[in-house]
């Protein structure tokens, strides 16, 4: 079964792979159409079994190939107002809409598209195909995907993460620590709050230290290429309290950190457990039961640029591309990179449109990214 870009595309858009959903009929499509090239691939599963990830070597089992690198669950679509299906590719003025046909199927379907061109070259060094689950939440597939990996044997000189960056090779990105914290407090009458413990006015407290931070952040950063250019803090969710006349016995926020090359979430966490410290020791003098729990729901690190890094030189060699570029959103590329791989992102498709409502990658820049790993095709085999 040969498929060009644009049909693989739709095949995988096909599927429904939100991350709350299971993407192992997706996982197991792949595998098959692997196999009716003659072409092995190995799946690694969820701990919980529901998901799982596959990566494939094609060409000779040798040192010095190339990971090309993307993950297989999207968001969710609920809420937004689509025009046409988004399970259903759907071209209209050289765009092809479709839930994470830019977010980053598109990039799948190059890589799984041109295994029969992969088959026919004359491979010096191997390609090696990743698809991960999970990323949209946390990164959590690729951990375990790039431990079976390096326990495999594999040495790849360069990983590709095809992340949409508009085919610009991007050499950076914040790292993300996610948490979730919460107050357990003490309930009494709002009239009698000094013998109460309210915890979601200690929530606020603690949220207010995001806040902080932050703006300290804000006033000692030097200019770089992030935008913006210091570590970010922030709550997104924040859930609490049973009625106005009552302190809060129970609030809970989910927050994160968005660290730049340079500085480490740890770092943070440790500041921002000193300060649950010196909160939960008033807490327990009221109410002994009373405390505060920090729970680190994913860690993603950063990715940094390298010195003289393989994966930039060859990127550089086969888009032409001497610009510097960072995001400030982040990938599965700080994973590979902390496993001593060579890593750069680059892939099709703008990011602006990932996430979106009539999610869509063009035609132009699909074809940009096939022409972009038959170069690497082109470069395994000389």
């Amino acid at each position: 079964m040969n498929l060009t870009p644009k049909d693989m595309l739709a095949k995988l858009v096909s599927f429904n792979t939100e991350s709350q959903r299971s993407n192992l009929d997706l996982i197991h499509w792949c595998r098959d159409y692997l196999a009716s090239h003659g072409v092995e691939s190995t799946i690694v599963p969820s701990p919980d079994g529901i998901k799982a990830n596959l990566y494939a070597t094609i060409g000779p089992k040798v040192a010095g190939g190339v990971v090309l690198s993307g993950h297989t669950d999207v968001v969710p679509v609920a809420g937004q107002d689509w025009t046409s299906d988004p399970w259903t590719l759907t071209e209209r003025d050289g765009k092809l809409y479709g839930r994470g046909a830019c977010d980053m199927k598109g990039f799948d379907a190059i890589a799984l598209a041109l295994v029969p061109e992969m088959l026919k070259a004359p491979l010096k060094r191997p390609v090696h195909i990743a698809l991960s689950y999970d990323e949209e939440v946390g990164c959590f597939g690729a951990r375990v995907m790039i431990d079976a990996m390096v326990k495999a044997g594999l040495q790849p000189s360069s990983v590709i993460v095809g992340e949409p960056s508009m085919m610009q090779v991007v050499t950076g990105h914040k790292g993300g620590t996610r948490m979730k914290t919460t107050v357990r407090g003490h309930a009494v009458h709002s009239s009698r709050v000094d013998i109460g413990v309210p915890a979601v006015m200690i929530a606020g407290q603690l949220i207010a230290w995001h806040t902080q931070v932050m703006d300290e952040n804000k006033a000692r950063t030097q200019s770089n290429s992030f935008e913006p250019p210091y570590t970010t803090l922030h709550v997104g969710v924040v859930q609490g309290g049973t009625a106005v006349n009552i302190t809060a016995e129970h609030c809970s926020f989910s927050h994160e950190v968005r660290a730049i090359p340079g500085e480490s979430g740890d770092t943070y966490v440790e500041r921002y457990r000193a300060r649950i410290a010196e909160l939960e020791a008033g807490m327990k003098a009221i109410a002994p039961e009373s405390g505060i729990t920090l729970e680190i729901t994913s860690f993603t690190p950063p990715l940094g640029p390298e010195k003289e890094g393989e994966a930039e030189s060859l990127s550089r060699r086969l888009t032409g591309d001497n610009g510097s570029h960072v995001v400030a959103y982040g990938t599965e590329g700080g994973l590979f990179q902390a496993a001593g791989w060579s890593t750069v992102v680059c892939g099709p498709g703008d990011i602006a449109q990932a996430h979106q409502p009539d999610e869509f990658i063009t035609v132009a820049q699909l074809e940009a990214g096939a022409k972009f790993v038959r170069g690497v095709i082109a470069e395994l085999s000389r």
